[in-house]
């Protein structure tokens, strides 16, 4: 049966893709990239299992760069120590041996230009090796050694399936700029796939990740030989000496050809594309800096930093970020170049339009913040990463908020982002090694229904999104402790908003005694817990508390800034008339799904209940969901069986702000309801005495929210199983208590 269609990766073509990167990459001797054609490719002419032809593929190339890496040896040794590596290379078992093809020396001895054939076999079934017609593949290099500036540099570039896809190798040694007894190696490389029987993506992907994967076994094999040498009692080779040219000798110039003569009477810094990358200016990156300084990148990641880092020095025109700060974006990308990038570009805008480079040194947070903002520095944690302490259930955000504006809290929270980055430098020096994040710890003993203020839950998560959008991964660790039951419904709606890559971060400690094993020790050393939490450590944290009303801004301000529509935009306004209650349906499609509300009572005085039904209530004219003009125990229902309050009434005063939540216990109709408060003793009027004399209006705010029953149990699970040590917050799901739980809080 002969089948269509683009082919499976199986059979011989799977096995070539999986064998093509293999061998030690660079260095010299054809590897990686070089090596990966020497396994199991299909000649240009062949079909696929069902007979069908391949499909065209457009080009596309990888590239890889390298950062400098060092030898502490002399150029010498090491290039004594790179000799032995031909003409095989026993350290190196796919590469089969060399051949030399050409050989030239100048006149004064001091460039001398080789050109190989390497030889790499082919690691493949039998069948597939006869299928293929090859049991090696070949690959041309070219070295260029020029003892008086003391280089080699090298080319490599594939001879076999040339014309389906070409891998080019650039390698350099150099002395170091620095110490001369010291040698420097670069190498970068190219992969160009025109096509490869329809598995041209595949190939891309494999073998740049086996190239890379085997880049550092040619620095061993390398410092191998050096030990070899050394072991036999060569641990100095004398520089190289002018010797007199003889006249006679001139003509010999002449064995070099063209190409020899080129590399001869060309500037060493102008010789190939590897050797313009290998630069004696302080533009590099070398392998001990990132080691040291940026910790352990697979050689794929420091070719992007490097990659990246080179294209802002061309194009950006502005201060190009440190490299600590650029590592941060790939990383926050999944060292995905191209969208590092873009990440990087967008914020590097943004840095421009609101002149954050210079946060630190102008923005003076007002006394106000400095007073109830409960958060601030605190030493380090155990791993010397900077500790940042926030008590968020001590702070006022809606208090904050009605006093300096959402903006006045977003600088200062951006303060705090750039002081940490600052930090972190400071550590790393300090430390002698690597620190690029910070851990927060978060006291949220206090935290209530009032931290649930709709604008305050919108400006948090705009926050959220700026500093992820512009410090991705400066967040190393946050420690959250004293998690209230209440603490499930802020983390169902922020998590949302959360990169997965952060929420992995975050680990929580619900119990009282957050000292214990599991607790705060394993993160924090004793000398540094604060005495808040049972510690030995004096803590200079502000308390926080409520900020009065006295300093809130007046309406003119909060207008001036925009704040108050903006506000305003969130809820949905309602009249309230005596007898003519203000109704809200929600329809609840499973149990343990969480409503929560939050309403400012603007005129009069309201008593505020939630009511569960098995039928539902016939709507009024007004909007979706909601309904007045209308009591909920209409004539017909019969309380209990038809209808139940599942909270209990609450009064609420001209001028409160309200907010609450629900978790249900059973799926139905849920009803929101308002109704005018009357003194004890009075007789409420019906609803067409009240139309006919209506009395007295009261006006509220109000918005609502249904989480979801799934969320919302993943959060409580999460919160319940971290009650003896620290536990990372799931959103797996899992079954509740069943109870129902319900709170509201009324703040004035």
């Amino acid at each position: 049966m002969r089948r269509t269609g683009r082919p499976r990766l199986g059979g011989y073509c799977q096995t070539s893709l999986q064998a093509l990167c293999s061998g030690p990459g660079g260095h010299g001797v054809p590897g990686g990239l070089c090596a990966a054609l020497s396994r199991g490719c299909v000649p240009e002419d062949c079909q696929g299992e069902g007979g069908f032809c391949w499909r065209s593929f457009e080009n596309m190339v990888q590239k890889y760069q390298s950062p400098v890496r060092i030898y502490k040896y002399p150029f010498e040794l090491v290039m004594a120590a790179y000799e032995k590596r031909f003409p095989t290379c026993p350290q190196i078992p796919v590469f089969l041996g060399s051949e030399v093809l050409h050989e030239s020396r100048s006149a004064d001895g001091a460039v001398h230009v080789v050109e190989r054939s390497c030889h790499l076999r082919v690691e493949a079934p039998r069948l597939l090796r006869k299928i293929a017609g090859v049991e090696h593949v070949v690959f041309l290099q070219r070295n260029v050694l020029n003892w008086k500036e003391r280089t080699l540099h090298i080319e490599a570039h594939n001879e076999t399936f040339a014309s389906r896809v070409v891998v080019k190798e650039n390698c350099s040694y150099t002395v170091h700029p620095e110490n001369e007894d010291w040698t420097c190696f670069e190498q970068s490389a190219s992969l160009d796939i025109r096509s490869f029987f329809g598995f041209e993506s595949a190939l891309e992907k494999i073998a740049m990740k086996q190239y890379t994967a085997n880049v550092n076994r040619g620095k061993e094999v390398i410092e191998h030989y050096l030990n070899e040498l050394i072991s036999q009692g060569t641990s100095h080779i004398p520089r190289w000496t002018p010797a007199l040219v003889r006249d006679d000798d001139a003509c010999s110039q002449a064995v070099l050809g063209d190409s020899g003569s080129s590399e001869v009477d060309r500037p060493s810094s102008a010789r190939d594309p590897a050797s313009e990358m290998v630069g004696t200016d302080g533009d590099k990156l070398d392998a001990d800096y990132i080691e040291r300084c940026l910790g352990h990148l697979t050689p794929m990641q420091e070719s992007c930093l490097i990659q990246l880092r080179h294209w802002l020095q061309e194009t950006h025109k502005g201060k190009i970020p440190k490299d600590q700060h650029i590592l941060r974006f790939l990383r926050a990308r999944d060292f995905q170049l191209d969208k590092a990038r873009e990440m990087l570009c967008q914020s590097l805008s943004w840095r421009k339009q609101h002149q954050v480079d210079l946060l630190l040194q102008t923005w003076c947070p007002p006394a106000l913040l400095e007073e109830f903002y409960a958060g601030g520095w605190h030493y380090q944690d155990i791993d010397g990463h900077p500790l940042y302490i926030l008590r968020l259930g001590h702070m006022d955000t809606k208090g904050l908020m009605k006093a300096v504006g959402e903006e006045a809290l977003l600088q200062h929270v951006l303060s705090v982002s750039e002081e940490g980055q600052k930090r972190c430098e400071g550590n790393t020096k300090q430390f002698g090694r690597p620190i690029s994040s910070w851990t927060c710890l978060v006291d949220l003993e206090g935290l209530n229904m009032r931290h649930l203020w709709r604008p305050g839950v919108k400006a948090l998560l705009r926050m959220i999104e700026v500093v992820e959008a512009n410090y991705p991964e400066t967040l190393g660790r946050l420690l959250i402790v004293r998690a209230p039951r209440v603490f499930p419904v802020l983390w169902t709606l922020i998590s949302p908003f959360i990169n997965e890559n952060t929420r992995q971060k975050f680990l929580i400690y619900s119990g009282s005694h957050c000292q214990g094993p599991g607790g705060l020790m394993d993160y924090l050393g004793k000398d540094v817990i604060p005495d808040f939490l049972g510690g030995e450590c004096m803590c200079n944290v502000p308390e926080g508390g409520l900020v009065p009303k006295s300093l809130y801004l007046t309406e003119e301000e909060q207008e001036h800034v925009d704040q108050t529509h903006q506000w305003r935009e969130t809820y949905q306004s309602a009249s309230v008339l005596r007898g003519a209650p203000h109704e809200v349906t929600v329809e609840i499609l499973e149990g343990e799904s969480v409503i929560t509300w939050d309403f400012d009572i603007l005129r009069g005085d309201v008593v505020f209940s939630l009511y569960h039904t098995k039928q539902m209530p016939k709507l009024g004219p007004q909007e979706p969901g909601a309904r007045a003009g209308g009591q909920l125990t209409d004539k017909g229902w019969a309380p209990v069986t038809e209808y139940s309050r599942v909270e209990a009434p609450l009064v609420c005063r001209e001028g409160d702000s309200i907010q609450g939540s629900h978790v249900t216990r059973w799926p139905g109709t849920y009803l929101l309801q308002w109704q005018m408060h009357s003194s004890p003793g009075n007789v409420v009027e019906d609803v067409l005495t009240a139309l006919h004399s209506p009395g007295p209006r009261c006006k509220l705010l109000y918005y609502y929210e249904v989480l979801a029953s799934e969320d919302f149990r993943g959060s409580m699970s999460s919160l319940e199983s971290c009650t003896s040590g620290f536990s990372q917050l799931s959103a797996a799901t899992s079954s509740s208590s069943g109870q129902s739980h319900s709170s509201s809080l009324v703040s004035r």
